[in-house]
Order: C-alpha cells, then structure tokens, then sequence
C-alpha cells in the first residue's frame, strides 16, 4: 500500500488540505467569495435600480408624447377653424365689397340716366323755346308782341327747366 502511487497522491491531499487549513487558505478563499457575492448582488441592485430609473424615463417619454401629440391635434384643429373663419370672413368682405360696388355702379346709371333726362328736357325745352319765339314772332306784330313774346319765353323756360 506504501507503494501505491494512489495512496500517496491520497497522502499528499490530505497533507495540503491540512496546510490550508492551518494558513487560513480556507477562509481567506470564502471570503473573496463573499465578496465577490457582494460585487454581484451590488452590481445586481444596481442594474435593477437602472432600470427601474429607465422605465420611469419611458413613462414619462411616453407621456409626454402623446401630451405632445395632443398638443399638435389641437394646433391643427385650432389653424383649421381659423382658417374657415378667415375664409367666411373673406368671403363675406368679398361679398360685401362687390353689393356696395354693384350699388355705387347702380347709383351712377341713375345719376346718369337722371342727368341725361335733364339734358334732353333742357334741350326740347330750348328748342320749344326757339321754336315758340320763332312762330310768334311771325305771326304776332308790334310792340305788344315783342312784350308778349318776352313773358311766353320765359314762361315756358321757367316751366321747362
């Protein structure tokens, strides 16, 4: 059993596992691992902090998109309702600049169509008259009818214009 190459390596092992125990190997090595285990949970508590602190940025990313979206539905809305009542608004000036223009354009045919009537009476009025004094002169004679002839023409221009 001395010579069994097994029996020493067997021999060896306990020899070394002692050595390390007796050194303080043993603790020494638990207590890295220990704190290597309390590296990693840590590390762990920190990763899921992180995250926590992620999924609170998305929320409010989040949120405020769509608050940003809401937003820019009623931008739109709201320029979409101005613009329809500037359009109505245009449309009624429109409107209104071409009744008054239609009434001004109205105004001045009558003035006219008035003024021409005048001018066209005067004219008749001017000829009566010349034709008037033309007959009666000729057929009334003397001082009488120069005096007659005078009030008959201004009679009838009086009356005519």
């Amino acid at each position: 059993m001395f010579f069994d190459p097994e029996t020493w390596v067997a021999v060896a092992f306990v020899v070394l596992m002692v050595l390390f125990g007796y050194l303080g190997v043993f603790k020494k090595a638990m207590v890295a691992l220990d704190h290597r285990a309390d590296r990693i949970k840590a590390e762990l508590d920190d990763a899921m902090r992180i995250k926590q602190e992620a999924a609170k940025l998305l929320a409010d990313y989040k949120a405020r998109s769509a608050s940003a979206e809401r937003e820019a539905a009623d931008i739109i809305a709201n320029a979409r309702s101005e613009a329809e009542r500037i359009a109505s608004e245009a449309k009624a000036k429109v409107e209104d600049f071409v009744a008054r223009r239609t009434k001004a354009a109205e105004g001045k045919i009558a003035q006219a169509e008035a003024q021409a009537i005048a001018d066209v009476r005067a004219a008749a009025a001017n000829a009566a008259v010349a034709a008037a004094s033309t007959v009666l002169s000729q057929t009334v004679k003397g001082p009488v009818a120069d005096d007659l002839l005078a009030k008959g023409i201004a009679e009838v221009s009086q009356k005519l214009n």
